[in-house]
């Protein structure tokens, strides 16, 4: 099979064996894979007909993605790279364990994706190229108080939104436990606009920043309303501020960080390569992640070919699985080994803003 590229793809993307490279794009951006063939090597199929699926419906979406993997084990897949948003992801890993299917999500980034904390129980088939929330709350209050020397914060976020409760409440403790003093934490809920009257309150109570752990287009409003009540204090967040430059100003952003799986200008071969391929600038985040979880998946199943495995076999899916669990895999965003619960260890890109546009400052 020669190249081969698919336009739309719903949630994630699934392979099994087949000769040949691949190009292809994923859900959330596009992600540019050069693959060289394995000799049963990997077709990447649409999970449902090249649907795109929405993310404001997540039960619609966990079903579909149930169907849709139980109709790729029937086809015989061997692995899968997916799903892309957490509660399709979760449902999915718990549908993959009975059938110990190899899985990788590029971006879905809750805890309980890879690991039960009630349960002490590890998904010993799941992985993730991204970094978890937990994560990132923690590196976020590590770089406020140790490198920008910040001891008093608050905290903005969207209530009952895993992603952002997940940051928020890991940044508390772990800010607190470095000694610093959490002054106020404000919430809100999905689909509010007005956020005054939570930065009101932060203004009165003199932070020196404040995490705010939400996507790009709330971040945007949020700091627009901060500067127009007199709160200047710099802003910090995590990767869903990936894209915020175009709903915020360079004086909205100045002195702001966050982190990120991966900085614009860190590996101009795969910014090149993308940009020769799509003919445009890679959008965000997901592209390098996408990449990466589709390598993850293709070391694995390079370890089970050299093995001599048939494919879809339960002896070759666990080769799949132990190759990518002790592997070492050299990534677009970093090279990263996975740690006791499955999640990639690597340094964190730390962005900031120069004259309205993300740099990155340090990894740490």
């Amino acid at each position: 099979m020669g190249a081969g590229k698919m336009d739309r793809v719903t949630g994630g993307l699934w392979c099994r064996p087949q000769s040949g490279w691949i190009i292809c794009r994923i859900f959330f951006g596009r992600f540019l894979l050069q693959a060289p063939a394995i000799d049963t090597g990997m077709l990447f199929l649409p999970l449902a007909s090249g649907e795109t699926a929405s993310r404001s419906a997540a039960v619609s979406d966990a079903t579909q993605a149930v169907n849709c993997f139980t109709k790729m084990v029937d086809e015989g897949i061997t692995a899968l790279v997916g799903d892309v948003t957490t509660t399709p992801t979760l449902a999915v890993a718990a549908e993959s364990a009975d059938y110990n299917m190899p899985m990788v999500t590029a971006s879905a980034t809750a805890e309980a994706v890879t690991y039960d904390a009630e349960t002490d129980t590890v998904y010993e088939n799941v992985f993730r190229a991204t970094f978890t929330d937990p994560f990132q709350g923690i590196k976020m209050a590590d770089y406020a108080y140790q490198r920008l020397g910040y001891t008093k914060a608050a905290v903005i976020y969207q209530k009952g939104a895993d992603y952002n409760e997940g940051l928020a409440e890991n940044f508390v403790t772990e800010f607190e436990a470095l000694g610093g003093t959490i002054v106020d934490e404000e919430s809100y809920s999905d689909g509010d606009v007005d956020f005054k009257t939570q930065l009101t309150s932060i203004l009165g109570k003199g932070p020196e920043t404040v995490f705010c752990p939400n996507y790009y287009q709330e971040v945007g409003q949020i700091l627009a309303q901060a500067e127009s009540i007199g709160l200047a204090v710099p802003f910090l967040g995590g990767d869903g501020w990936d894209g915020l430059e175009g709903y915020a100003t360079a004086d909205q952003l100045k002195d702001s960080y966050f982190c990120a799986n991966y900085a614009k200008g860190s590996n101009p071969d795969f910014e090149d390569a993308y940009k020769a391929e799509y003919g445009e600038e890679y959008p965000n985040g997901f592209a390098p992640l996408g990449y990466d979880a589709a390598m993850t998946v293709v070391y694995g199943i390079q370890a089970a070919e050299d093995a001599g495995l048939e494919a879809g076999t339960d002896e070759y899916k666990q080769a799949v699985i132990d190759a990518i669990a002790s592997g070492t895999i050299e990534g677009i965003t970093g090279t990263f080994t996975f740690d006791e619960h499955n999640n990639p260890v690597k340094s964190t890109a730390i962005l900031t803003y120069v004259d309205g546009k993300p740099e990155l400052k340090e990894m740490f």
